[in-house]
């Protein structure tokens, strides 16, 4: 079944963005039969860093999750470059890596803003496996950076 996913978006307030150009070499996302990859999408929105900094210092773990979900758009942007989003049948695996501050252990809580969306899109199918990493630098000194799995029709 299909899932008008600009419609779930709006749900939320939420609109699909146009995906953000490469910053080095690399390709916002790859399709290689019904498997889609995407690079790492940072919180960009309009070109620009929504936030920076260390999560559990700068960023409070609360707004890392709101940066997950723009992350988590950013790869739905990214995918849409090689395969519609309404094709998305399954969300098969997602990472998420945090720029913590030393001691900062609650990944998951935030890589819960890309799961909670995907999940709110596709209910069953879009819960995935799951990576919460806790990382010393991220590029551009973001908070944090997702990358997605998916299966297309």
């Amino acid at each position: 079944m299909a899932v008008d996913v600009r419609a779930k978006l709006a749900e939320k307030g939420l609109t699909l963005p146009v995906a953000a150009k490469p910053v080095a070499a690399y390709v916002p996302a790859v399709r290689t039969g019904n498997i889609v990859f995407t690079a790492g999408q940072l919180p960009l929105v309009d070109g620009s860093m929504a936030d920076t900094g260390k999560v559990g210092a700068e960023i409070t773990q609360e707004r890392a999750k709101e940066l997950a979900e723009i992350c988590a758009l950013n790869c739905l942007a990214a995918v849409e470059l090689v395969a519609p989003v309404d094709s998305i049948v399954k969300i098969v695996r997602i990472v998420c890596y945090v720029n913590g501050a030393p001691g900062f252990i609650s990944q998951p809580f935030v890589a819960n803003g890309a799961s909670e969306l995907f999940m709110h899109i596709w209910g069953e199918p879009g819960i995935a496996a799951r990576s919460a990493l806790g990382v010393a630098e991220l590029p551009l000194n973001s908070p944090v950076e997702v990358e997605l799995t998916v299966e297309v029709a």
